[in-house]
């Protein structure tokens, strides 16, 4: 289980080389006025909804976000399995490594079906996200997953005759796209 020990925010401060992601300030001309805007140029990501059969619950992730920590009292949310499109691979490839990093499972890229592509974060960065859909079973769990490196990553069920009522619990931290991805899987 994902835990945080008491976190305190030592200082906040300017980025000088920014790995992940690139704030600048966009300056450009609508209908004759020049403007500007702060914005971030960030990696476009995949997300995965993963439908575990023998369970008939949903695999999610539990961790601790930074940035959620500024706004609650925790930092910790639920959300799809994820990650970004950072190499020169296909997005079914690396939603593949990341349900196996995350999650632990060895998904065959036949059982990742693309749903659809949005964009997030859009009044800073509108990164574009690719949803995927898997169907898993035990027989394809190699480990207990938990990330890479120093990811703390807790692998979370959710069944699925509880996904509508937690798409509206506002206590629990989650993302607009895991929410859509319950709504699309209940729809369809």
């Amino acid at each position: 289980m994902v835990t945080c020990k008491m976190i305190k925010i030592l200082k906040m401060e300017p980025l000088e080389d920014p790995k992940f992601v690139k704030p600048q300030k966009l300056i450009f001309e609508k209908d004759g006025k020049i403007r500007e805007w702060e914005v971030v140029d960030t990696h476009d990501s995949v997300a995965v909804l993963i439908y575990h059969t023998e369970k008939d619950a949903f695999v999610l992730v539990k961790q601790f976000r930074p940035a959620v920590y500024l706004k609650n009292d925790d930092g910790m949310t639920i959300e799809l399995c994820a990650g970004l499109v950072d190499k020169d691979k296909s997005l079914k490839q690396i939603t593949k490594e990341e349900i196996f990093e995350e999650c632990g499972y060895d998904v065959p890229q036949e059982n990742i079906e693309k749903i659809t592509s949005f964009y997030t974060a859009v009044g800073f960065a509108g990164g574009q996200q690719t949803l995927f859909f898997a169907k898993i079973d035990e027989s394809m769990k190699v480990n207990d997953g938990g990330g890479v490196d120093d990811e703390e990553i807790e692998v979370v069920f959710i069944p699925v005759n509880q996904a509508k009522s937690f798409i509206f619990d506002a206590s629990i931290a989650k993302t607009p796209g895991l929410m859509y991805a319950f709504m699309w899987y209940l729809e369809n």
